[in-house]
């Protein structure tokens, strides 16, 4: 009945399905692995960003090293400003608008320091590439809560003097000459005493897993769908040579010549129905 299956050109329909198939497959694993990833993301902001901040001490290596439990946990942290070493990072865009984040070494009394990111700023409008202005931050002895955040990797990307092109920890303290805490940084919440002017502070990230599910499922029922589509192409073929072969066996046993001639149409035509008419009241 299937026999076609097994031709060539079938199996090369098989193979090409497959292929799909398995391809949705990856696609549909992809988005859940993101998935699994976002959800571990939104546990972590659960369950840190808003908790009891933790008082930093010389022991303490939520700065010195990174570990991603840590991430978002807030930490006292008590020091002053460098403010002749602050810089800006370009290229930081905030609820779609471009703009920069503010970096200022906090230095500690154990002698390191730690990046504080002290927030956001729009893009200037008097010079290009730059900031109207810097808010400075308080001087002297400031406590600081701060939220932990990884660093990121260096780019290859210039940027002007005063500026970086991203939180490459390691390389923003090859500029200091003291000990730089380069494992993580510290997202500012709040500062005491707190600036006259300030930038603009981060809201909360996002706790929306996304729609990484809906698309995983999606690709799923992609891949099933291939080989639906294929039995069905099956099956009409398989009906296609069923009638052909109804066809041919009619044309070979029936005993008139013009029902022979007939069969061949699938659909008969008027003059064709009018000649089975009268054949069968015996009028040739």
């Amino acid at each position: 009945m299937y026999r076609f299956l097994l031709s060539p050109r079938w199996l090369g329909w098989l193979a090409l399905v497959v292929v799909l198939a398995a391809g949705c497959v990856g696609l549909g694993n992809w988005q859940m692995e993101r998935r699994d990833l976002a959800v571990a993301e939104i546990q972590r902001i659960e369950a840190n960003y808003g908790s009891v901040p933790v008082p930093y001490d010389a022991g303490d290596s939520s700065f010195d090293s990174y570990t991603t439990d840590r991430e978002w946990m807030p930490v006292v942290l008590r020091g002053v400003y460098d403010i002749d070493h602050e810089v800006i990072v370009r290229n930081r865009p905030l609820n779609g608008q471009p703009g920069y984040e503010v970096l200022t070494p906090l230095r500690l009394d154990n002698g390191t320091a730690v990046i504080i990111n002290r927030g956001w700023l729009p893009i200037g409008n008097e010079q290009a590439g730059r900031p109207d202005t810097v808010p400075v931050p308080p001087e002297g002895d400031v406590t600081v809560i701060a939220r932990v955040r990884p660093g990121e990797p260096a780019v290859d990307r210039g940027a002007p003097d005063g500026q970086i092109a991203s939180i490459d920890l390691p390389g923003y303290a090859e500029r200091l000459d003291y000990p730089v805490q380069t494992g993580a940084y510290g997202l500012m919440a709040s500062e005491s005493p707190a600036a006259t002017v300030a930038p603009l502070q981060f809201p909360k990230p996002s706790v929306d897993e996304g729609p990484h599910l809906s698309y995983s499922m999606q690709w799923f029922a992609f891949g099933v769908l291939l080989f639906v589509g294929l039995g069905y192409a099956a099956r009409q073929q398989h009906l296609l040579d069923s009638e052909e072969e109804d066809d041919a066996e009619m044309r070979q046993t029936s005993p008139n010549p013009r029902a022979r001639k007939r069969v061949i149409r699938r659909r008969p035509t008027s003059e064709e129905e009018e000649d089975a008419i009268l054949d069968a009241r015996g009028i040739s």
